[in-house]
């Protein structure tokens, strides 16, 4: 018999019980508060309460009443499934991959079902799940996406319907959405650069779908996304994100429990030591899921196999992720990202999907954490500095933008209708009724370029304008918990740069500030008009201070950690 690792166990068991009981209690929103929506809820209490029901180690195992509310939730979801047989409820509306998600885990909770064997007790749920994953077929054989990782959640969707019910109609669905490759990048990203969809999504699918229909080849695909991951880990379990296209990006910290379990997976099944350093940190911060945690424990028992000692990779030194423009630089005092990722430059426009995170610098240092360092400029209303590409130096890392806004010339004779009728067109800035592609431009540029070179105690940073004069403005946000020393404050409240060096202090540990004087800028943030037509920002919350000037020139900027 092989060796289990029971602390893990209890763990997971411990923490889907703590789940359920407050379930069973009432201690939870009703489903239509649920923020995933009623019909993912359903099914997410349906697995957690079936699981906790068949786990031979929970306290609940052979519960009456989990049963039973376990039948009330997959009635619920029956009445939430439409005609078509995708589900009603959601931010979106008939949404092939939101009913998807359901479907993922309708389809494990009858894996567990069909593995507990005939039990007459389970004949309700069984029958309830089975006739919803009937009728969910056609819609999952013939539904569309919207985003990269739904391609792989709808394939997953699909591998799991079919192992319920075998149908070779849908093996080859399967394969057309395999047939255009997985978006795994030579770092080993997903196209999306988004820590929430990888854990959430994207990996957990391509393991369904690796392991039911034998395709070794996907797990290898997760293996480097894991590997690709481990760098990106901060010293308080959290996971990067200022290189995501997705929601995440605007998160300071993710978490890294909900890589746990495939942390542990590949530790096992492969013998990484550097695995197993990430699995026992991401389970010592919490359980994420616990329904599908212990689900997973009850379907792939290796996963209770003991890990293999620990080896946690080296925190000192350089990674870079070069098609994310991003790169993580350690010392023993500070950890450094820098990003030039952006994909502004080559939109010129903020859109759901896209990279648009101005944030260029990130330093930690033990409790003091320097959230975002920014540079804003009041220019053509184009918003803050985004890199869009980051160059390696011996010193450090060069960032830099070049913006080309202008003023435009009469349109060509060829082109003028004297009834003064042109088709509205985007010139980037914004819209207007004027054919800009057609007439003349009078290009005004602002170059900026930014030198960040790392010091074993903090940073230098080097910026360079060149252009028409305008102000900006340099933002450092701080993560909150500590007091600021040596900055001056403003009638308006904004918090700047004093004439000597300025600290960030959390207890007897501290970030200094310090730079030339420099005058003529106002201060504050300006997102640009992207967000403030809408009377939107994408503004950073939290004790925040500020160098202002103006361009031409340059600055240098010194930050250190002290105590």
């Amino acid at each position: 018999m092989n060796a289990v690792d029971d602390d893990f166990v209890r763990t997971v068991v411990s923490a889907a019980d703590a789940a359920a009981t407050r379930l069973l209690n009432g201690d939870v929103p009703p489903l239509e508060d649920a923020p995933l929506g009623p019909h993912r809820e359903s099914m997410r209490r349906v697995k957690l309460l079936v699981a906790v029901y068949l786990a031979p180690t929970s306290t609940h195992e052979g519960s009456a009443a989990a049963l039973a509310s376990a039948e009330a939730y997959s009635r619920a979801l029956q009445a939430l499934q439409s005609p078509s047989g995708l589900f009603l409820g959601g931010d979106n509306a008939q949404s092939p991959p939101d009913s998807g998600f359901t479907i993922n885990d309708l389809g494990d909770v009858l894996e567990l079902l069909r593995q507990a064997g005939i039990r007459p007790e389970l004949a309700e749920v069984t029958g309830i799940l089975a006739g919803i994953a009937e009728r969910a077929i056609p819609a999952m054989l013939g539904g569309g996406v919207h985003t990269p990782n739904h391609r792989w959640e709808l394939a997953a969707a699909l591998t799991r319907l079919y192992r319920f019910r075998p149908d070779p109609k849908i093996i080859e669905r399967v394969e057309h959405w395999l047939d255009e490759g997985i978006d795994i990048d030579a770092d080993g990203l997903y196209s999306e650069r988004s820590p929430n969809y990888a854990a959430f999504v994207t990996n957990p699918s391509l393991l369904a779908i690796a392991d039911v229909l034998d395709k070794p080849e996907l797990r290898d695909i997760v293996e480097q996304n894991l590997a690709a991951t481990l760098g990106l880990i901060h010293a308080d379990g959290s996971v990067e994100t200022v290189q995501s296209r997705r929601q995440d990006q605007k998160e300071l910290r993710f978490p890294l429990a909900p890589y746990a379990l495939h942390y542990r997976r590949f530790a096992i099944e492969r013998g990484r030591a550097d695995f197993a350093a990430a699995a026992g940190l991401a389970l010592s911060r919490e359980v994420a899921e616990p329904q599908t945690a212990l689900t997973d424990l009850l379907l792939h028992p290796a996963l209770a196999t003991p890990l293999p000692d620990a080896e946690t990779a080296v925190t000192v030194g350089r990674t870079r992720w070069v098609g994310s423009g991003l790169a993580i630089d350690a010392s023993d005092a500070r950890t450094l990202t820098v990003y030039g990722g952006s994909d502004y430059a080559t939109f010129g426009r903020i859109r759901s999907g896209l990279a648009n995170n101005p944030t260029f610098l990130r330093m930690s240092a033990g409790r003091v954490v320097l959230d975002s360092v920014r540079l804003s400029r009041d220019f053509f209303g184009l918003g803050p500095f985004r890199a869009d590409g980051i160059e390696e130096t011996p010193e450090g890392f060069i960032l830099r933008e070049e913006l080309t806004p202008g003023y435009y010339q009469p349109l060509p004779r060829a082109d003028r209708q004297p009834e003064g009728r042109y088709e509205i067109s985007d010139e980037g800035r914004f819209a207007a009724a004027m054919s800009f592609p057609r007439r003349p431009i009078d290009v005004v540029s602002l170059r900026t370029r930014v030198d960040i070179i790392p010091q074993p105690d903090g940073v230098d940073l080097m910026i360079d304008t060149d252009g028409p004069e305008c102000a900006w403005s340099l933002e450092l946000a701080f993560r909150d918990g500590g007091a600021f020393e040596g900055v001056e404050y403003r009638p308006d409240g904004i918090l700047q740069f004093g004439a000597g060096p300025g600290r960030y202090r959390i207890g007897d540990a501290a970030i200094e500030f310090a730079a030339a004087p420099v005058h003529g800028g106002r201060g504050g943030y300006a997102p640009g008009e992207d967000y403030t037509y809408l009377g939107g920002t994408d503004a950073m919350a939290g004790p925040r201070v500020y160098l202002s000037g103006r361009t031409p020139g340059r600055t240098v900027v010194t930050i250190r950690t002290v105590s």
